[in-house]
């Protein structure tokens, strides 16, 4: 506010005292005379200011016509001046342009145009950390991986723009399956940026394909002290990382390290299955059986599983089936109406032939959630109550065409595996494995495969069975029976129960809880 103040006083100031000088001058009587080469001009005041006024301008019109020389003759020698602060402007405006139109291109899909317009820029700008970006990324794109891999090794020359050049490689490799190249291209980019996410997480991946859990809890540790990765999930993937390593010591003096490893597995995540059966495993070598029983019972809250039933069993492992009965029965308290711990009961059940309470430990599975297993469990408790061969047939006859249950699935491609494994076999995701029903596809069975039941008989509903001669149905085998006086019972081609398997014993079945 002062400074503006003191402009417009200066202003009016000078002003005034041009007025007052015009002033003077036009009452003054007196003139300016000049003589040039004998000629004598004399110029009244008025005319004497403009004189000085032209003179004024000439002689800047000069030293401006000077300077413009100098300029060009700077500008032809290379020298920074105006002129080619102009023509700089001129080719950044065009340079930024031609950037624009190619990222443009590169959002729209159009990867030869985004190349096209990156070199233009390039032109332009002289700029690669800028083109070069924009070139890798359209070459990628137009399916010109040498190019790209050209042009990130050029950003690995300079210090700003080497982390892009590395990544930009290491996923140029893991693209044509050099994993090996892809590890240490990972383990370099992490070194440059070890906050960025996505390098943790391929560098995660690769090690753990590799086996390398040490570095693999290495860099988990690092994506939890960056807060990448929330606590809890931290904890779960850890012990995963710790029980792989256990499950991977085959050596027998070192068999508890493996065991101190799955228990601290099972430590940062009780709900893990498989840590918690190598645990309780573990516990038993040491015949520590309290803490197997403790280990065994605090999954099973979470996640009722077979393997966890298989681990309990094998606390006892030389009890009768009776006793059995009535030791499982702290363990099936909890979380009784969950499917898998009434399938326990029905097994235990049946091991010790008491076929209605199996069949009332069973509930109405039969009829709401049907799959193999639960199928010839119904089997053998027919056949252990005594029912017609024609009955247990058509049992084991919906066992052939119903799902298998349960299994380990990926989370992230559905492929099915027969044992847990840190890493999918098929997308090479890390802990995505999850006990659960696997989608069903829609499967074109043999013809005829729908009617097995009407053929052999409907179940245990049906009150009239057809008698049908032996091998008549597709896919149903005999099974000889212990006592050579007893009927053969018509069993599937494939296992059907992944925790019982039926034997016969005189008149009666028996099933074997593993």
């Amino acid at each position: 506010m002062l400074w503006s103040l003191t402009k417009i006083v200066v202003f009016v100031a000078l002003v005034g005292a041009l007025t007052l000088g015009a002033g003077y001058l036009m009452e003054s009587s007196g003139g300016l005379q000049i003589t040039v080469a004998g000629m004598e001009f004399t110029l009244g005041p008025l005319q004497s200011v403009i004189a000085a006024i032209l003179l004024v301008v000439a002689v800047w019109l000069v030293f401006k016509l000077f300077g413009l020389l100098i300029a060009v003759l700077k500008f032809i020698n290379g020298d920074e001046t105006s002129l080619s602060r102009y023509f700089d402007r001129n080719r950044e405006k065009k340079g930024y342009q031609a950037l624009s139109e190619g990222l443009m291109a590169l959002a729209s899909g159009e990867g030869r145009l985004a190349i096209a317009k990156a070199q233009r820029a390039e032109k332009y700008l002289q700029k690669p950390e800028l083109t070069d970006l924009v070139a890798a990324q359209a070459a990628e794109m137009a399916g010109d991986h040498r190019k790209a891999e050209e042009t990130y090794k050029r950003l690995l020359k300079n210090e700003n723009t080497r982390f892009v050049g590395v990544r930009g490689i290491m996923k140029q490799k893991l693209a044509a399956g050099d994993t090996d190249t892809a590890l240490q291209l990972a383990e370099r980019a992490f070194a440059l940026k070890p906050k960025h996410t996505e390098v943790q997480d391929t560098l995660l991946q690769l090690q753990a394909q590799k086996h390398d859990w040490a570095g693999a809890r290495k860099t988990l540790t690092a994506k939890l002290k960056h807060g990448s990765l929330p606590r809890d999930v931290y904890k779960r993937r850890d012990a995963v990382l710790a029980l792989s390593a256990a499950t991977e010591i085959d050596d027998a003096e070192a068999s508890g390290k493996a065991a101190e490893q799955a228990i601290e597995a099972n430590r940062n995540s009780p709900d893990l299955i498989p840590a918690a059966a190598m645990a309780a495993e573990g516990y038993i070598a040491q015949d520590r059986k309290r803490n197997a029983v403790r280990v065994i019972k605090k999954a099973w809250e979470s996640h009722p599983h077979p393997d966890l039933a298989a681990a309990f069993a094998a606390i006892e492992p030389n009890e009768t089936p009776d006793e059995r009965v009535k030791r499982f029965a702290h363990l099936t308290r909890i979380n009784p109406e969950h499917r898998e711990t009434k399938l326990l009961r029905a097994e235990l059940n049946l091991a010790a032939e008491h076929f209605p309470e199996a069949r009332r430990a069973l509930g109405d599975l039969a009829q709401t959630d049907p799959d193999a297993r639960v199928l010839a469990i119904m089997a053998a408790i027919e056949k252990g109550e005594g029912a017609s061969d024609a009955v247990v047939r058509g049992w084991l006859a919906k066992a052939l065409t119903a799902p298998r249950g349960p299994q380990w699935v990926c989370d992230n491609c559905n492929t099915i595996h027969a044992e847990w494994t840190p890493i999918c076999t098929n997308c090479q995701a890390f802990d995505t494995l999850s006990w659960k029903t696997p989608p069903q596809a829609e499967v074109v069975l043999p013809a005829g495969a729908n009617m097995l039941p009407l053929l052999v008989g409907s179940g245990a509903d049906e009150t009239a069975p057809v008698p049908v001669e032996e091998n008549e149905v597709p896919g149903v085998i005999e099974v000889e029976t212990a006592d050579p006086g007893a009927d053969t019972v018509a069993a599937p081609a494939a296992p059907v129960a992944e925790d019982a398997e039926i034997v016969e014993d005189e008149p009666q079945a028996r099933t074997a809880a593993k």
